[in-house]
């Protein structure tokens, strides 16, 4: 897992580009990123794997001076926090949500 932030100097945004890789993510055929910057919604921002790599990744631009709130939804079944994250919140639901601060 891998948590990239390069910050913007002419606006309030961060490039965060988030990354899984290992022997666990080989076999998944889809794995989503799900989080307060897209509601939450299923589907809105599925990582790409790079096959030659096997590193999953996808880049968002978020706001600065935020919190968010984040996990991985593999398969659609297997839910995942960030190994990598700034810090981890209860989610209300018996889990915990990874937080990423800008």
């Amino acid at each position: 897992m891998s948590l990239e932030k390069k910050f913007v100097k002419a606006k309030p945004v961060c490039k965060v580009k988030f990354s899984l890789s290992g022997e666990q993510y080989k076999s998944a055929s889809t794995i989503l990123l799900v989080g307060d910057f897209n509601n939450w919604q299923l589907g809105e921002t599925p990582l790409k794997l790079t096959k030659t790599t096997g590193i999953w990744s996808v880049s968002l631009d978020l706001e600065t001076g935020k919190e968010y709130q984040f996990r991985y939804l593999i398969d659609g079944t297997i839910w995942e926090n960030d190994s990598e994250a700034d810090s981890f919140i209860p989610s209300g639901l018996g889990s915990e949500n990874s937080v990423i601060a800008l």
